[in-house]
């Protein structure tokens, strides 16, 4: 299985962050990476955070979509964009590439340089497994050692600063920006199917039939943020991923209370509209309701004309 690599890094200070998927997997690197990046690690020595003002990338059709301008305009970000075929406008973060691949990979179990035969068959090590040995290269060594432009390790040029990031108001805005968008779901009664697995929750019970759209990380499917109407429903949990169990008499419950509201909504309704209508009705404020019950009254006969013999 092949992979991708996606780095930051900091211009000022030469922090860094890193991250690696799938290179054929759903979703898009982009939205880890910077996700990774802009929010707070869980790490208490990685200090890396915040916005950047100004967003210094390639070409790659990743970063030059419709998506990546929105969330740039959504974060007040300045995308800068290198000169195509010319790839010293890229010094920086291609050197940071070869940092990695000649002190980091090289002590990894089952590295296999370019050229080895067989490479797939020498792996030895998952993807998470490979995103935290080179988070762990990133924190304890190149963030420790003096930068050979700087001639400061970027750690401490980065606490030096004294500077607060600007950061999202919270880890779910970033995500609504940032975490892939898919194609409509639809609801059946036994929730909702996503890359083969099933998620499950029992608020989707009450909009069995309904179009969502969900949001994920690429890099954490046992989660999945279901919204309905452009509005957020609910968290769906997929049980073989995320090791809980959701009790289908909780889906019961919830359809059943769902089939009450609607029918409720349903006699509230029929009768608004049959008031409705008899207010409407041409005969309505003509005569008060007892006098239409009331038989019609017995017409007097016709008094004849009284005639003499002599006539």
């Amino acid at each position: 299985m092949r992979c991708s690599s996606w780095r930051t890094s900091d211009c000022a200070s030469s922090r860094t962050t890193s991250s690696v998927s799938d290179a054929g997997g759903a979703g898009t690197p982009r939205s880890a990476t910077l996700r990774q990046a802009i929010w707070r690690k869980p790490e208490p020595d990685w200090h890396v955070c915040g916005i950047s003002d100004v967003f210094y990338t390639d070409h790659g059709s990743d970063f030059t979509s419709r998506h990546m301008e929105q969330v740039a305009a959504d974060l007040k970000m300045r995308l800068v964009f290198s000169i195509p075929g010319r790839p010293r406008g890229r010094g920086k973060i291609e050197r940071l590439f070869n940092t990695i691949n000649q002190m980091c990979l090289p002590d990894l179990p089952g590295y296999a340089p370019r050229g080895t035969p067989d490479r797939a068959a020498l792996a030895a090590m998952t993807l998470p497994e490979l995103d935290a040995a080179i988070g762990r290269f990133i924190r304890d060594v190149y963030n420790q050692r003096p930068h050979g432009e700087t001639r400061q390790a970027p750690q401490a040029r980065w606490d030096a600063a004294g500077f607060l990031p600007r950061l999202p108001d919270s880890l779910e805005q970033l995500d609504l920006l940032l975490l892939t968008v898919a194609r409509p779901r639809k609801i059946h009664p036994a929730g909702f199917r996503f890359q083969r697995f099933r998620f499950l929750d029992p608020t989707l019970a009450a909009y069995v039939g309904e179009p969502v759209v969900i949001r994920y990380d690429p890099r954490d499917l046992a989660e999945i943020r279901v919204f309905h109407d452009d509005r957020f429903l609910t968290r769906a949990l997929c049980p073989e991923l995320a090791g809980r169990t959701i009790a289908l008499k909780d889906l019961a419950a919830a359809r059943n209370a769902r089939r009450r509201d609607l029918a409720r909504g349903i006699r509230e309704r029929d009768s608004l509209v049959d008031r409705l209508v008899d207010v409407h009705r041409p005969d309505y404020n003509a005569q008060p309701p007892a006098a239409l019950d009331e038989p019609p009254a017995a017409s007097e006969p016709a008094r004849r004309l009284k005639r003499y013999r002599e006539e």
